[in-house]
């Protein structure tokens, strides 16, 4: 049942389709799909491959620090479409995103397992990572959750974190080394290629006359990515190009910067089209200049920095590979 052969998004659990009922779930907010989380998504998968049953990635939008916050706050580092891309790519059958809201989190623990893992999935097995919590006041502890899966019928599969150096693999960590520029850390941390996605926008057309034409799109105003620059690749319209972008412009002003990308051997209006970028690397930090010939040959030194980092940019991992975003050989639907 888990081949990819096909992948559903629920919004909801309001109507599960039979044939993903009595399936493997994975429960957990999976902000990142980190390679912590990937152990919880491993340990799914193997368990629903030895049943011959689905594979379901079940998760919560938005994020419940953000529903119990005055107003959103966190670098979301997966948004749902991300995630849903994430969770395809894995090899899972299914993503359910579940809308989260302070009614779903004054829900008894006990009444969570018996109204959605019972009633609404009939699920067959639960992996869960250590610090699992949910229902009313987080009671829903991962040792709550083996005990209902022993009185309802599940079984229920506990990961541990996994640690990378002296602290674990965690969302928090991935977030730090985006808000300081340090790609490699990210992506290391991810197991894949950090990307996010973005509808192009019109921009002020300066990159055009400097000779470096950019595709543009707003970061979320929660977005803590470094100011810089970075070598990149690009998904527009199903093909994927190297590129470099910069994001933030300390030339000409600094209100809410877009994020620009002057997209290598392309040439083509992509106003309303959504564009997807990986990080490969952060080449530099925000500079100025005295005028125009000493940002274009900047520029021209940014590009060629750029082309060599991604030539030398191989897929982290199995499930960078299946993104398609690196090598540009597999992109996704």
């Amino acid at each position: 049942m888990t081949s990819g052969k096909s992948f559903t998004r629920l919004d909801g659990l309001d109507s599960v389709p039979e044939t993903l009922r009595g399936g493997v779930v994975a429960i957990g907010n999976f902000d990142g799909c980190h390679r912590g989380h990937q152990r919880v998504f491993a340990a799914s998968l193997e368990m629903a491959r030895a049943s011959n049953v689905p594979a379901l990635m079940l998760t919560f939008e938005p994020h419940p620090r953000d529903v119990f916050a005055p107003q959103p706050f966190l670098h979301r580092l997966t948004p749902p479409d991300a995630k849903a891309e994430l969770a395809k790519a894995l090899g899972f059958d299914a993503i359910a995103i579940m809308p989260f809201s302070r009614e779903l989190g004054g829900v008894e623990a006990e009444d969570f397992v018996a109204r959605y893992l019972v009633s609404a999935l009939d699920a067959q097995g639960v992996v869960v990572g250590a610090d699992f919590h949910f229902g009313k006041q987080r009671k829903g502890t991962p040792e709550f959750l083996k005990a209902e899966g022993e009185r309802a019928g599940f079984a229920v599969r506990v990961m541990d974190m996994l640690a990378e150096g002296e602290a674990p693999v965690s969302s928090s960590r991935v977030r730090e080394a985006l808000a300081t520029g340090e790609v490699e850390t990210a992506n290391a941390l991810l197991g894949y290629h950090h990307f996010f996605s973005g509808t192009v926008i019109e921009g002020d057309k300066r990159g055009r006359e400097l000779g470096f034409p950019t595709a543009n799109f707003a970061l979320p105003e929660t977005a803590r990515l470094e100011q810089g620059v970075y070598a990149v690749k690009a998904r527009v319209g199903g093909k994927v190009y190297g590129g470099v972008s910069a994001y933030g412009k300390p030339m000409f002003d600094n209100t809410r910067p877009p994020f620009e990308t002057f997209i290598f051997d392309f040439d083509s209006e992509i106003y309303g089209q959504t564009l997807d970028v990986a990080l490969i690397a952060f080449i530099r930090g925000q500079m100025t200049f005295d005028g125009l010939d000493g940002l274009i040959a900047q520029m021209k030194k940014d590009t060629v920095d750029a082309r060599i980092m991604i030539a030398r940019a191989a897929p982290l991992s199995g499930l960078d590979a299946a993104l398609g975003m690196i090598d540009g050989e597999k992109p996704l639907d």
